[in-house]
């Protein structure tokens, strides 16, 4: 049996089956199930079709479309596609290019459904809205990849951490076994996860945490990007593991011409400059990282500075399981101590609250604290590191958005917020401050083409927009289904760097509720 040999209709019929089952370990049963009967070359594209994703992971490749009314139209075919028929498809859509490449997608996508069932076409569908509804996660894949190749779960997710890509873990196990996995090492132009802080408020915890000795570093106000070099070729990677190297030919340019030429990876932020030397908005930024035509001219408009803070490989050889001071060593190697992030090792609360002062004085949202013995642990988020900014903010999904009336008439303008809760959403409230009238403009122009249903008054999006939120406090509320309400809220930016999954959790935001009462009164 080979890929193009694998029907796709059983792909169909499994998403079917798991929508239909409420039991997490009936799932994991029937995934593993699944995934232990397919050939090798096959188990790659499965498990992306399984997650909602045309493409594995580390695949840059995008397809340029979204759910047409031609998948449903005409009779339904008497054959079934094999899995092998739409990744090739998918690879056919996604490599159209040049003039009138939008029509060639359109009929490349309409042939595909052309030759499906009803049920394939369907499941077609979710895969390129992305919107699955198995409830099934990327965790519960995973262990369903271990279960199938009869490999520890330990040695899976570490797997999973070094190769950033689900589709690439399952290919492995189903090669080579446990032993595959174990020996599976972060690999140049393979992107990982980038390491997550923790908030904290005050530097007597942090220190505390660290063993007495900090690292404490600028948080910038940029955009967080991981690059890989290995002789001339340079990749550079989003933190939602989006490939933006096209984009930013400067700094692909900076790093060949001021970095070692031995494969490494690093870890770091850039902030977009105004013609005065000056940061511009976070929004501003992200039209360099979204931009693919004119780029050069936009390279003149926009000058980057490049700021460096870990180092994961150097010289080849992978450093995430070394301490974080040993890290930071050879980034200062690499790097011949250009381009780092301002750092200060700080043994007492009060050397931190100066430094904490000197980079809110430059402009900057706070530091970050690293303990000199963490490991690099990708995905991760704990006491290891640690965020601390002076306004207390999270990230939220728009999930609905309401049309607006005066002067916002022509706007959908009152903007509906959630945080993550599991593989839902779970709404805390609604603003619509925070926003100039080019920015409601251009989100308007946005959601509606993620909307998925309108009642005249509340238009219901796909939760793909995430936004960063402040907010004076939280709030018990029995509105909301979180039970739970942003006081104040209001919208500091979109952060189009984030995907949905990285959202604050429903969890997150209990604790920062419960965390208010350090020194505040509570009601009975």
């Amino acid at each position: 049996m080979i890929l193009g040999m694998v029907e796709f209709a059983r792909l169909a019929d499994l998403c079917r089956r798991l929508r239909t089952s409420p039991g997490r370990l009936d799932k994991l049963a029937m995934l593993a199930d699944y995934l232990r009967a397919l050939p090798p070359d096959a188990v790659g594209p499965a498990v992306a079709f399984l997650t909602g994703r045309p493409f594995p992971q580390s695949d840059p490749r995008v397809l340029g479309v979204r759910w047409l009314p031609s998948l449903t139209d005409g009779p339904a075919a008497a054959t079934s596609l094999t899995l092998g028929d739409v990744a090739v498809a998918f690879g056919e859509i996604a490599e159209a290019g040049g003039a009138g490449s939008r029509r060639t997608r359109d009929d490349l996508l309409r042939a595909l459904a052309a030759r499906a069932s009803a049920d394939e076409r369907e499941m077609l569908q979710r895969i390129i809205t992305g919107e699955m509804r198995t409830g099934v996660s990327d965790g519960l894949v995973l262990e369903a990849i271990a279960r199938a190749f009869a490999a520890p779960l330990e040695s899976t997710r570490r797997a999973a951490l070094r190769l950033g890509d689900l589709s690439a873990v399952a290919v492995l196990a189903a090669r080579g076994g446990a032993a595959a996995l174990t020996s599976a090492s972060v690999r140049p132009f393979v992107p990982l996860l980038p390491m997550l802080a923790q908030i904290a408020e005050d530097f007597e915890d942090v220190l505390e945490a660290h063993g007495g000795t900090s690292a404490l570093e600028y948080k910038y106000d940029g955009a967080r990007i991981q690059l890989h070099r290995d002789g001339e070729r340079v990749g550079i990677w989003t933190r939602r593991l989006s490939e933006v190297t096209r984009s930013l030919p400067d700094v692909v340019e900076t790093a060949r011409r001021e970095l070692g030429a031995a494969p490494f990876i690093l870890d770091g932020e850039v902030l977009a400059l105004d013609a005065a030397g000056r940061p511009l908005p976070f929004q501003e930024l992200m039209r360099r990282f979204r931009r693919v035509h004119e780029v050069d001219r936009l390279v003149r408009e926009m000058p980057l500075t490049l700021y460096f803070f870990d180092c994961l490989m150097a010289d080849g050889r992978s450093l995430i399981d070394e301490p974080y001071a040993s890290r930071w060593e050879a980034l200062t190697r690499v790097t011949g101590g250009r381009h780092l992030a301002e750092r200060l090792l700080a043994t007492t609360p009060e050397v931190a609250r100066e430094f904490q002062a000197k980079a809110l004085a430059a402009g900057h949202e706070g530091l970050v604290a690293k303990d000199l013995r963490s490991t690099y642990e990708p995905g991760g988020r704990g006491k290891r590191w640690f965020k601390l900014k002076t306004a207390e903010t999270v990230d939220c999904v728009i999930i609905a958005v309401d049309r607006g009336s005066g002067r916002r008439s022509q706007w959908l303008s009152n903007y509906h917020l959630a945080v993550r809760d599991g593989e839902a959403f779970a709404d805390v409230g609604k603003t619509f401050k925070g926003f100039t009238d080019r920015q409601f403009i251009e989100l308007t122009e946005r959601l509606w083409t993620l909307a998925v249903s309108d009642d005249g008054y509340t238009v219901r999006v796909r939760p793909e927009v995430v936004v960063e939120v402040a907010y004076n406090e939280i709030q018990k509320s029995p509105t909301y289904r979180s039970g739970m309400a942003l006081r104040f809220a209001r919208i500091t930016r979109i952060r189009d760097d984030k995907a949905p999954s990285q959202a604050t959790t429903l969890d997150e935001l209990s604790r920062l509720y419960e965390r208010q009462f350090a020194t505040k009164g509570r009601s009975v």
